[in-house]
């Protein structure tokens, strides 16, 4: 009976079992989703909060060293991603709700997994969270603006999105700081992966359950979504490590842009697309999810192919 509860309380702590776990009952038992989306929000705040406790306060203090890595961030996911996911939307995405849907994600920081994902990948953590960083300080004024001009007519929640952009961004960068001034960093480290990751399950549990009847009555309307964020994750990922090996980056460098150029925070734009928007603009950030942790297992298992070979 113990080794049951123990294996029990296992699966309950494994990422995978608990995201694929959301998609199974999203499929199976979506009803709940019409009520999950409430918590969306409150789940990414707490999300947001924990990740960025990563952040201690004395990278502020860095002054130039923060610039390069600062502009690299905002150049790969502002720049580069932004322009891939907006450039392949406007040419093979016609249904209006689907194209909001593409202009969140592009609005959005990156995911804010890079920086675990950075660490577990042997990246350049210090040049990954200067990255990061910046692109959310950037994406107060950049999301609002994307939106003015993309969304056009369809934008008119100015307020709802400053109300989310404060939930999202803002109160969870002066939440962690509160956190470290009290040294609760270390008491919480031992939960803030599986809170992080039963975070995602809502997260990814609403937007495709909200999304399940029009997935089957439409089955056709994934492909291109799912071809575009392709695209824009693995292909793009590909490119951006050759570019790096060309330029005789060092690999650590290469897997923190590669990161920064691929993962946006799908979390945030699914939120602010049942938030602020219909229900179908969810979906593309739904399959972003998929493709994100497809690519974060296949660089995993990349590297420990590599690991063991030598």
């Amino acid at each position: 009976m113990a080794i049951r509860l123990t294996n029990i309380f296992g699966l309950l702590k494994n990422r995978i079992f608990i995201l694929l776990s959301a998609v199974i009952l999203s499929i199976v038992l979506p009803q709940a989703a019409i009520w999950s989306k409430h918590l969306m929000l409150p789940a990414l705040a707490v999300v947001m909060t924990l990740a960025t406790t990563s952040v201690p306060n004395s990278f502020f203090s860095s002054g130039r060293a923060l610039i390069a890595p600062s502009i690299s961030g905002l150049v790969m996911s502002y720049v580069i991603l932004t322009g891939t996911l907006l450039a392949l939307a406007a040419i093979f995405i016609e249904d209006k709700n689907i194209w909001i849907g593409f202009v969140l994600i592009a609005g959005v920081p990156p995911a804010v997994a890079v920086i675990p994902f950075s660490a577990i990948l042997k990246g350049n953590v210090s040049y990954t969270v200067a990255g990061t960083v910046s692109t959310y300080l950037a994406a107060l004024f950049i999301m609002p603006v994307m939106f003015f001009i993309f969304v056009e007519t369809e934008f008119n929640h100015t307020a709802k999105l400053i109300e989310a952009l404060v939930l999202l961004i803002i109160f969870p960068f002066f939440a962690s700081r509160i956190l470290l001034y009290f040294n609760l960093q270390e008491k919480i480290a031992s939960v803030r992966g599986v809170v992080t990751d039963w975070g995602f399950f809502i997260i990814l549990y609403t937007m495709i359950g909200l999304n399940r009847d029009l997935l089957f009555a439409r089955p056709m309307m994934i492909l291109p979504v799912a071809a575009i964020i392709f695209a824009a994750v693995i292909v793009l990922g590909f490119l951006i490590e050759r570019a790096g090996i060309l330029l005789k980056l060092g690999k650590d460098k290469i897997t923190s842009l590669m990161l920064l150029g691929t993962l946006k925070n799908q979390g945030i734009a699914g939120g602010l697309a049942v938030t602020l928007f219909t229900e179908e603009a969810a979906l593309p950030s739904a399959v972003y999810t998929v493709f994100m942790f497809l690519y974060f297992m296949l660089l995993d298992w990349r590297r420990r192919l590599g690991g063991a070979s030598r």
